[in-house]
């Protein structure tokens, strides 16, 4: 979370920026609220810088304060929905996602790679209740998920060598991979046979099937999966009832993605 002082930069760096999205991200689901301490502290910034960027960020909107914690506002959401509004794809994919999920009866997601994490852009529920919390906007380690499993296996050779030579890969239920090597290995499988799934990882009763979304180049732009209790039904189950039906969604929102005209498009 600390800002960083050494890392190359070109000559247009603008370090006050970077300094003001670093407050920004201090805050997450463990820390809604937080001191000016705190700020400083997760930031690495000195306690006058944390508290003029936090003022600024109070007096745009941005940030709340009783005048001892702070807390992002509704507002910051306006910096996302601008990456948001500005993707063809949620749009593009909601309708397909939409039939996928009244036929299969389970809830569907969308998501692009960013860092280490998934970020879901889009997604259509069911009206079973998990555990988890999913919505647009929610991040996720990529190698506990079957949409980040597909992305990665989907990465250039360097970058995933990098990736799994640095990544703090946690256990956060008894089954998730965290064996750079056996990681590796399923990544390389799913990049041969095109999907993943993923069979309570991130959390206990939780399975999940991706498959990959192409762009126009070919390159792997998103992520669509399917999730279902495990109670639903067997590991096999969800690669003989979830994936065809899955497979075939992610091939009609390609091809609206490319914007070329499909077979598949007019049967959704």
């Amino acid at each position: 979370m600390n800002v960083s002082e050494d890392a190359a930069r070109s000559p247009e760096f603008v370090q006050s920026l970077e300094r003001g999205l670093a407050v920004i991200r201090a805050f997450d689901a463990e820390h809604p609220q937080l001191t000016l301490s705190e700020v400083a502290r997760r930031t690495g910034l000195t306690r006058a810088a944390a508290r003029r960027f936090l003022l600024t960020l109070v007096e745009l909107g941005y940030v709340h304060t009783d005048g001892r914690l702070f807390s992002l506002r509704a507002r910051i959401l306006e910096l996302g929905y601008a990456y948001l509004s500005s993707l063809s794809l949620p749009e593009v994919a909601r309708r397909h996602m939409e039939a996928l999920v009244a036929q299969v009866h389970e809830s569907c997601s969308v998501s692009v790679l960013d860092g280490d994490e998934v970020v879901y852009v889009a997604r259509v529920p069911t009206k079973r209740i998990m555990t988890v919390g999913i919505s647009v906007g929610t991040r996720f380690p990529a190698y506990a998920t079957s949409m980040g499993r597909v992305l990665l296996a989907a990465q250039p050779v360097d970058w995933l060598d990098d990736y799994l030579a640095t990544a703090e890969l946690r256990p956060l239920t008894r089954r998730t991979v965290t064996d750079p090597a056996k990681l590796r290995a399923a990544l390389t499988k799913i990049a041969a046979q095109g999907y993943a799934i993923v069979d309570q990882e991130l959390e206990e009763g939780l399975r999940s099937v991706a498959a990959p979304i192409h762009g126009e180049n070919g390159s792997v732009v998103a992520a669509v999966n399917v999730s279902a209790h495990a109670s639903r039904g067997s590991f096999e189950m969800i690669r003989r009832e979830l994936l065809p039906p899955l497979l075939v969604a992610a091939k009609r929102i390609e091809e609206d993605v490319r914007g070329g005209p499909s077979r598949l498009v007019g049967q959704a």
